[in-house]
């Protein structure tokens, strides 16, 4: 549907995910059009996605930019089929490019990083292969397509009659950007502000050294742009951004509060910080979490770990090639 003068919101389906759709965001161009993230590699996306560029007029002939917020598969998933049916130049942030190869491409050497690295964090030997490999089974909804232009964010994008700001906003991955069209004041912010949920922000391997920080410091970047719309990319559109800035801010500190009341019976593991706390609002137990859940568990648990010991909360020591936490 038309959801702003001359922008639309594709409604692209995510089968067998909770989210149920990724938001996608068609901005029309005289008889062309430019699209902000695209869905992953499955046949309802692909489907869906030709569909509505056919009912407003843009067919794939005429996408003329793609645009993604970050490369995660239910965002960047489509893009290669996308790119080569349409021959529209594709545009991401510098920091992403790298893991288009690492991710999708040669996966081997990150999944041999991974299980040291899991271990060291406490994940037992008998769950360490599942949690290694528990995103191999979204290889096969990722396109993978090359970049034409890499940004630092800072740079402004016209696309039909808008000019957005590209906004650097790293912290749920570490190129992801939003668009903000100033004289419009609307914003389209990817996974970095969701309505009711709030995106994983993990520590891994291939994240920067607090992840934690850069989400928080970059949302408070944002939260006092003049804004009137804000377009996520799950969940439905939002108006008060100081507001949803300011709950999403709320809630990780409630979360570091849970976290420091855990390490309050000694020190441990981030493992088993993450079997006992909360999640999802307190609605859901690590039992209820499946292997892939529990894999991104443990390491937004590290995140908020390693935010509070750059903040001096916390203490981190490692003994017999194993890293355990305690209060500070």
């Amino acid at each position: 549907m038309e959801i702003f003068a001359g922008i639309y919101q594709l409604k692209v389906p995510i089968p067998d995910n909770p989210l149920g759709h990724l938001n996608a965001y068609l901005i029309r161009d005289g008889d062309g059009g430019h699209l902000i993230d695209c869905g992953w590699n499955a046949p309802e996306a692909w489907d869906a996605l030709q569909q509505q560029l056919d009912q407003f007029g843009v067919g794939l002939r005429r996408l003329r930019t793609i645009v993604m917020t970050h490369i995660h598969p239910d965002h960047y998933g489509l893009a290669g089929r996308l790119k080569e049916a349409s021959g529209a130049r594709l545009v991401v942030h510098r920091l992403e490019e790298p893991f288009i190869d690492s991710r999708y491409v040669r996966f081997e050497r990150v999944l041999d990083e991974l299980a040291p690295w899991l271990r060291q964090f406490g994940v037992p030997d008998a769950e360490l292969t599942a949690f290694q490999r528990a995103s191999m089974p979204v290889l096969s909804r990722v396109a993978v397509a090359v970049p034409d232009e890499l940004l630092f964010g800072g740079e402004t994008l016209t696309l039909g009659p808008y000019t957005f700001d590209v906004i650097w906003t790293p912290g749920h991955s570490p190129g992801h950007i939003v668009l903000y069209e100033r004289s419009a004041q609307v914003l389209i912010a990817g996974d970095h502000i969701l309505e009711t949920i709030t995106p994983n922000v993990s520590y891994n391997p291939q994240s920067g050294p607090n992840p934690m920080r850069d989400y928080i410091d970059a949302l408070r970047r944002v939260r006092d742009l003049p804004t009137k719309l804000i377009l996520p990319g799950h969940e439905r559109p939002m108006h008060d951004l100081p507001k949803r800035v300011d709950e999403i801010i709320h809630h990780h500190e409630e979360r570091n509060q849970d976290i420091l009341k855990t390490l309050g019976r000694g020190e441990l593991l981030p493992y088993e910080i993450a079997r006992a706390i909360p999640w999802i609002g307190g609605t859901v137990t690590w039992e209820d979490l499946g292997v892939w859940h529990r894999r991104l568990a443990v390491m937004e648990t590290l995140s908020h770990l390693e935010y509070m010991r750059w903040e001096g909360r916390v203490k981190r020591t490692s003994v017999d090639g194993l890293m355990r936490y305690r209060l500070a």
